[in-house]
């Protein structure tokens, strides 16, 4: 089995055996089959034909969708979890997209991309270009990014939102790193937030 991504690991590490989830954006499937190996309910919603086929060839319960609109179709408090990765920043309405994952599960891992990160910060600087990156590989006109969201923005919209966070993470060229400095060191944040019509 390939190594997951650090923030994936982390999700994987927090999961116990017997939770039910739903991998919102779920791609390749490589986090859901290690939650299956896990003995995690993991279900999955992707957008990509390709990758459902995929998916579904691994055995994998995964169904074709927008999660912008199909959402809605999932029931209150149906999941324990609901993951969210790399996948915030292509949402339509990030905060309806936040207040959705906290009502089809009660609690949410978010990661994204962090647009404050120097190295993107100095790319516009001294290039005045918007950056390509390892975790943004793609030029401004073929990305699937429609909001450039920064770690402070993030606490900012879970304030806003009512939404509490329970853990961060935070990571550079795939190591975790302190979270001192993290709007302007880290490369990618990972959020577990719950809220929403389930908190207590």
């Amino acid at each position: 089995m390939t190594a997951l991504r650090p923030d994936l690991a982390t999700i994987l590490r927090r999961i116990e055996p017997g939770a039910r989830v739903l991998d919102i954006g779920c791609g390749d499937g490589a986090l859901m089959a290690a939650l299956t190996a896990k003995d995690v309910d993991a279900r999955g919603i992707e957008i990509d034909g390709g990758c459902v086929a995929s998916c579904v060839a691994q055995g994998l319960s995964v169904v074709q969708g927008d999660a912008d609109r199909d959402l809605t179709f999932y029931p209150d408090g149906a999941f324990d979890y609901a993951v969210l990765s790399q996948t915030l920043q292509t949402a339509a309405r990030p905060d309806r997209m936040m207040q959705e994952l906290l009502r089809v599960g009660r609690r949410a891992f978010v990661s994204f991309p962090n647009f404050a990160y120097w190295r993107m910060r100095w790319a516009l600087l001294s290039r005045g270009r918007m950056p390509v990156t390892r975790h943004l590989p793609v030029s401004w006109y073929e990305t699937d990014n429609i909001h450039h969201v920064t770690v402070r923005d993030f606490e900012l919209l879970a304030d806003a939102l009512g939404i509490a966070i329970e853990r961060r993470w935070f990571f550079t060229r795939d190591r975790e790193m302190p979270a001192g400095g993290a709007n302007w060191r880290a490369e990618y944040a990972l959020f577990e937030v719950s809220g929403g019509p389930h908190a207590d």
